[in-house]
């Protein structure tokens, strides 16, 4: 027991945010926490490529969870790290996107601090943020929108967020993480509290070599999702902005016809 409490006031327990899913969107900081970690517990949506990189010794926990598939519990990975925590030095806990968007991130670190161990936390690049930008969607545009919400489209009791519905009455661009489950019900309070043609894209693997993108409208984006066999893990991104990612494509093509011409 001595023993445990002293390994506890040496060891720190570091978040990680793992980005979006292409491991190269990792910080520099958090490649150097990966490389440095004795013990690394990993989520299902961090990139398997950044384990590649830690050192020999470092023992590999995966607690991974996905839609309808959970190897542990909350409660039980909290459990696990603070395990961890008494018998290694440098844990990491490696988390995709940003652990503090819809990361529970903070509530792990929470857990570890109330039970005297130390921790730290290295941002990630959430997909919130990097699916619309490897779409070519800016979430803001200057003259186009003036703020952007970003919202959990399921919460953990299975049931849709109420905050949905107030985003809708808004004319900010809204990203929803999550929501794929509730996507027919998410588009009907768009075109109640919008417009059948506000635009809407899902984006699936974002950042990822088998990424999918879907665009067109609050009306026609889920029967467009169905036929392409867009599904979870996506983001949903509602608003004007989406219109600027055709812009870019025709800047784009012009670009290329340009050069062939020549």
């Amino acid at each position: 027991m001595k023993k445990d409490i002293l390994q506890q006031e040496k060891a720190t327990v570091t978040m990680v945010g793992a980005g979006p899913g292409d491991p190269e969107l990792i910080t520099m900081k958090g490649m150097k926490a990966i490389q440095r970690a004795d013990v690394i517990l990993y989520d299902a949506l961090a990139s398997k490529e950044l384990l590649e990189f830690v050192k020999p010794s470092c023992k590999l926990v995966y607690v991974g969870k996905r839609k309808g598939k959970k190897e542990f519990s909350q409660e039980e990975i909290n459990q696990l790290i603070v395990f961890y925590a008494t018998r290694y030095k440098q844990v990491v806990r490696l988390k995709g996107g940003d652990p503090y968007v819809f990361g529970r991130g903070h509530e792990e670190l929470e857990y570890a601090m109330r039970r005297g161990i130390s921790v730290d936390v290295i941002p990630g690049l959430s997909s919130a943020l990097a699916a619309p930008a490897s779409c070519g969607i800016p979430v803001t545009k200057r003259g186009v929108n003036e703020s952007f919400w970003v919202i959990t489209g399921m919460l953990s009791s299975g049931e849709m967020s109420k905050d949905i519905a107030l985003a809708a009455q808004s004319s900010a661009t809204v990203v929803i993480l999550m929501g794929m489950t509730h996507i027919r019900s998410i588009m009907e309070l768009f075109q109640q509290g919008r417009s059948s043609l506000e635009p809407a894209a899902v984006i699936q693997y974002a950042t990822l070599p088998e990424q999918k993108t879907v665009r067109g409208t609050v009306s026609t984006i889920c029967q467009l999702a169905e036929e392409q066999q867009v599904s979870s893990p996506a983001v949903i991104v509602i608003g004007n902005v989406v219109n600027e990612s055709y812009l870019l494509e025709e800047l784009s093509n012009q670009h290329v016809a340009i050069h062939r011409n020549r």
